[in-house]
This record gives C-alpha cells, sequence and structure tokens, in this order.
C-alpha cells in the first residue's frame, strides 16, 4: 500500500476483501476516497460488515467483475492467483483504471501436487484426475509475464518478489497453515475418505521437508509476488 504514488484518489476497490481488514486500512489511508470492499464470499462480506467503518462491501467476483464507478486504484491482495487465465484476466481489470496494485502467491505447491499424484494407498493417485489436472495449472506467472502485459501502457510499473520465513509453532504447523490457504482447493475437490487419506500423506511429507528446529519452531518458506503499476 506505501508503495502507490496517489495523493488523492476518488475511488478504490479492495478486490477479494474478505474480512475486510485492508479496505479499512485504505480508509485510513486516504480518507477522501470512496472505498469498496468486493469479494464473492457472503460470509466474509458479513464478517467485514460487523466492524464500523465507512466501506462499502459488495458481492462480485473477479472472473467477470466490472466496477460500478470508475476506478482510481484496484487493490488487490492475495486473491488473484485463484482466478485462473491470467492472459486475460489482467489486461481486462487493467484497463478499468490508472493505478494497481497486486501482491499475488502460489497455489498449492509441488509437494502438494505431487502428494495427489502419488500419495495414495499403493502409491495410486487420490481423487479425481479433473481435480488432478485443475490444480496442476501454473497458478501464478512468473514476473516477467507481468511485466510485458503492463509494461507497454505503464508509466510507472514496480515488480518484485519477497520469501517471507515464516516461524510456526505447534504439531503439523505447515500443515495447519497451508490448510486456510493454498490448500483448500484440493481439500474442497475431495470426498471425506479421499479428503483424510491425502491430510495424513501430506502431513507426513511436509513435517520430513519442514523439519522442527531445535527451539521447536518450524520455518516455512512463503514468496509472494508484487507489483504497482500506473496506466498511461
Amino acid at each position: 500500500m506505501g508503495r502507490i504514488p496517489l495523493e488523492n484518489p476518488r475511488v478504490i476497490y479492495d478486490l477479494g476483501c474478505g474480512s475486510g481488514n485492508v479496505a479499512r486500512l485504505l480508509a485510513d489511508r486516504w480518507p477522501a476516497a470512496d472505498i469498496v470492499g468486493v469479494d464473492n464470499s457472503p460470509e466474509m462480506l458479513t464478517e467485514a460488515a460487523d466492524s464500523p467503518s465507512r466501506v462499502r462491501w459488495e458481492y462480485g467476483d473477479l472472473a467477470d467483475w466490472k466496477p460500478d464507478a470508475s476506478p482510481s486504484v484496484l487493490y488487490s491482495n492475495a486473491v488473484i492467483q485463484w482466478v485462473p487465465d491470467h492472459q486475460e484476466l489482467i489486461p481486462r481489470l487493467w484497463a478499468m483504471l490508472p493505478v494497481w496494485r497486486m501482491p499475488g502467491c502460489a497455489g498449492p505447491d509441488e509437494l502438494g501436487r505431487e502428494t495427489l499424484a502419488d500419495g495414495g494407498t499403493g502409491g495410486k493417485p487420490i481423487g479425481s484426475a479433473e481435480l488432478r489436472e485443475a490444480v496442476g495449472n501454473r497458478w501464478v506467472q512468473d514476473p516477467d509475464f507481468y511485466y510485458d502485459l503492463l509494461a507497454p501502457n505503464a508509466t510507472h510499473l514496480d515488480v518484485w518478489t519477497t520469501e517471507y520465513q515464516h516461524v510456526l509453532t505447534g504439531d503439523d504447523a505447515v500443515l495447519e497453515w497451508v490448510t486456510s490457504t493454498g490448500l483448500r482447493p484440493i481439500l474442497n475437490g475431495l470426498n471425506d475418505a479421499d479428503r483424510d487419506v491425502y491430510r495424513e500423506e501430506y502431513r507426513r511429507r511436509l513435517n520430513r521437508q519442514y523439519p522442527r528446529r531445535a527451539d521447536g519452531a518450524t520455518l516455512y518458506p512463503f514468496q509472494r509476488l508484487f507489483f504497482v503499476a500506473i496506466r498511461a
């Protein structure tokens, strides 16, 4: 948010606002702007609205979303990686606005996909072929992909990656972390029996790859891609 070089944007959309934490920060940063939080989860929008703020909350799905008012800024935090076909999505959103800030992260990691492919009883695949194909897609592209899409019409463009070393605690710390993020598409696509098999095997592999340190903590590397772009 601090990298957005605007003093007085008029309309800001937080795309994939979830429970509204970032939207409320946007409202604090730009008190004169109209702030709209957009999400495709009615439950998240209800939770967001439970905390008093001047943000307006709207239902919308990024796959076909269009703004009601011309945006000054589109802000999206760790959401766009859940929407397919960035070759179409990014230019469509980019055409709507003068400024955009999008941090992204990967979907299911390679270990998660490998566990689907060979983690069943006797080394057999888990779940349907359709699920394995879907999670095998590349969720987020390399930085140069987004640079090439945005640079021809940008007067300002920052693209960077950061790898965070999350310090996690407790039993099965990495599994608990990814269950609420990149693991959701896999768990949602499995029946109860397959889900139990998958979680147990994935838990075992994660604990082997990310062992506890001597002090009991587990380090989990987590990479994010960011870009801030202003249209010409």
